[in-house]
């Protein structure tokens, strides 16, 4: 890298803009969404799609609420052709859904298009062009005249071919390719002579697709460029604005959102972000960033993880753990910190009320995940998320003290394995440390009797292989347990609940018995019968204290 980047590499000019208008916005309704998974997704494909394939992610596509896609470039190759006849002649568009096809401005590519869209009952025609003046000196080697009237003759074939063809519903869309690279006067000056032949009218509204076919500049520069072409466009009110965000500086989906709160009204991208080079801007974080919001995107991805496979089992491309919303990992929390936040958060929680759960910024069961992905041990783990685990998969409320020393046996665990303690390892390390039954005592059989306030209770133990009885009082079974044993211990808790997950029944019981020295110990026991349960966990403890 250089040590001066300057001397290779020029910054971008802002746009001047005193009067803009967007950041007083506000997002409130979801824009008119284009996929084009199909189209410029599947060109940057180092193996693109085949058509059946393609075919499978266009239903997919229907399946998510798309109703715009964007299915091919028909003049560039035969496979797209192809695909787009198989589309009409054999039925699989829906009747409110439109096909979008893509043409340069080129007489024989343009009259490809319309021959592949022959008995379509609607289509929308994309005619674009480079302007930017790197494209038009080096690529094109044309001025300003040549490639405003190479946009102008594309126009008035598409114009003439359509209405050759007036059985379909045309619709048709201009994009100044590389406009964010362009001077916004040019870009202006094309769009108008475009638009001038297309004649839209306020029912009958063209495109006017504004795209960063390279992020050139911060998000708020591009917000910029669309609010000083949205308030300047002739026609403006038979116009549909739409943007085309690439993702070169890693922010598209900003670059998108604010472009939206400067005046567009439609966002072309892909599922994930596909697309040449960086990709596209990503349709699916653009949806779930308004749905967190309280916006309904009208796109539907109930069933994220099925969406992310079909696409990853399609283009052959893996999506991020991290990526928004969709990622194996994104509303997984290994800190303890965390973790204690969103155990806590989602115990308060109110059915109805709105959601507001520390970390996690969206419902993952609204997209199709469960409880048990959120929190994950592993050694950057505490107490909060391994009592999450074993209370959402094993029914286990561990008393807080009970959490604590658990956690430094897991902890143990982690750090000695360098692997990650799933629920089903918790489980296995609680039932292994406080449930094996192992110690100098075992629980046999007991009697009890009332007398008055008094507990009067005869145990029936085993130690070292031999039947011991030992008999005790209190004012209550536990506490005439500790009697009989005849040990310096007091009970400082007592809890317990019915267990019905994991596989288990009956009863669990967690007893803290705090010794006369000091020294502390949980003893837990599970048992189909309460009162068993209690007092076996008192012998645990007992035995843990013994050890």
């Amino acid at each position: 890298m250089l040590a001066n980047p300057a001397r290779k590499y020029t910054a971008f000019r802002p746009l001047p803009l005193p009067e803009r208008q967007w950041p007083q916005r506000q997002l409130r309704h979801a824009p008119q969404w284009l996929s084009t998974d199909l189209r410029d997704g599947n060109q940057a494909l180092p193996r693109p799609m085949d058509s059946a394939t393609k075919l499978r992610y266009f239903h997919m596509l229907l399946a998510c609420g798309f109703r715009q896609i964007e299915v091919a470039f028909p003049a560039a190759s035969q496979t797209d052709f192809d695909f787009v006849r198989t589309l009409i002649r054999d039925g699989h568009v829906p009747d409110d859904v439109t096909l979008q096809v893509i043409t340069q401005s080129r007489p024989d590519l343009i009259a490809r298009t319309f021959e592949s869209l022959q008995g379509a009952p609607r289509a929308i025609v994309h005619l674009y062009n480079a302007i930017a003046p790197a494209w038009r000196e080096q690529v094109f080697g044309m001025g300003r005249d040549g490639v405003r009237q190479l946009a102008e003759r594309g126009a008035t074939q598409i114009r003439d071919m359509a209405q050759a063809q007036p059985d379909t519903a045309w619709q048709f869309q201009y994009s100044p390719e590389t406009f964010s690279a362009a001077e916004p006067e040019f870009a202006l000056e094309v769009c108008d002579a475009v638009s001038a032949i297309w004649q839209p009218t306020p029912d009958a509204r063209m495109i006017i697709n504004l795209p960063a076919t390279v992020e050139m500049s911060t998000p708020n520069t591009y917000a910029d460029q669309i609010e000083w072409m949205h308030t300047r466009l002739t026609r403006r009110d038979s116009l549909i604005l739409s943007v085309h965000p690439h993702n070169d500086r890693g922010c598209a989906v900003a670059a998108a959102e604010l472009a939206l709160l400067a005046g567009a009204e439609r966002v072309e991208g892909c599922l994930f972000g596909h697309g040449e080079r960086t990709g596209n801007v990503d349709l699916l974080t653009l949806a779930l960033n308004l749905y967190s919001q309280g916006i309904a995107p009208g796109l539907d991805f109930s069933d994220i993880d099925a969406v992310r496979q079909h696409v990853e089992d399609s283009i052959g491309l893996p999506v991020h753990p991290r990526h928004p919303y969709a990622g194996d990992l994104v509303y997984t929390a290994f800190s303890g910190s965390h973790q204690d936040a969103i155990r806590k958060g989602m115990a308060l929680r109110q059915p109805d009320a709105p959601w507001n759960v520390p970390y996690l910024p969206l419902d993952p069961a609204d997209v199709g995940r469960n409880y048990e992905a959120v929190i994950r041990v592993n050694s950057q783990s505490g107490k909060g998320g391994i009592s999450w685990l074993l209370e959402q998969v094993h029914g286990l409320h561990l008393p807080r003290g009970l959490q604590q020393a658990f956690s430094h046996q897991v902890q143990h665990y982690t750090d000695r394995s360098g692997q990650e303690a799933d629920a089903a390892t918790l489980w296995q390390l609680f039932r292994q440390h406080y449930l094996h039954g192992q110690g100098r005592w075992q629980y046999r059989s007991h009697q009890q009797q009332q007398h008055g306030t008094q507990t009067m209770l005869q145990l029936v133990l085993e130690r070292d292989g031999q039947a011991h009885v030992c008999s005790g009082s209190g004012e209550s079974p536990l506490a005439a347990m500790l009697q009989a044993l005849a040990v310096p211990l007091e009970i400082t808790e007592h809890a317990g609940h019915p267990l019905g997950q994991g596989g288990s029944t009956g009863s669990i019981c967690y007893v803290q018995l705090t010794h006369h020295d000091g020294r502390q110990a949980y003893g837990v026991a599970e048992d189909s019968d309460t009162q068993r349960a209690a007092l076996k966990a008192v012998l645990a403890g007992v035995n843990m204290l013994a050890n």
